[in-house]
């Protein structure tokens, strides 16, 4: 299985504990082929600086590039499609992430963006939370 994962997943992943870190540690060991493009990465790394992060970081003992390099050789990168801005979509920043699920053809975006879900599917890709996600993995809430 083939997932998208939006930045805001992987963020919380990387640095908080809970459903999201569960799924995010998941994806880290194969359960499901993790598909990022360089523009998701740039925006991890652009997010993972922020001031109201560092703090956090250094509590779990990690920096910035050693999570984005994690995600980076756990991943297929792929080249986003070049798609055109869909009318659907309220927040264009967001097109990045339809452009690489197509090109991945990725089997579901996981995201925690409204603007995202709210969607519901794309070019038949379906936009599910991660509590879907784990479903769809067999992973459990405990």
């Amino acid at each position: 299985m083939k997932l998208v994962v939006d930045t805001n997943v992987l963020l919380s992943g990387a640095i908080w504990t809970g459903r999201t870190s569960r799924f995010v540690d998941a994806l880290l060991v194969g359960k499901a082929t993790l598909c990022l493009s360089p523009s998701v990465l740039s925006e991890l790394e652009t997010v993972l600086v922020r001031e109201k992060f560092c703090v956090r970081l250094k509590q779990r003992g990690r920096t910035s590039q050693e999570i984005v390099s994690g995600f980076h050789a756990a991943s297929l990168i792929v080249e986003p499609a070049a798609i055109p801005l869909p009318a659907i979509l309220r927040d264009p920043d967001d097109l990045h992430v339809l452009a690489c699920a197509v090109s991945a053809e990725a089997d579901a975006i996981v995201t925690g963006d409204k603007d995202l879900l709210d969607i519901g599917i794309f070019e038949g890709i379906p936009i599910i939370e991660v509590r879907e996600a784990m479903k769809w993995l067999g992973l459990t809430e405990a």
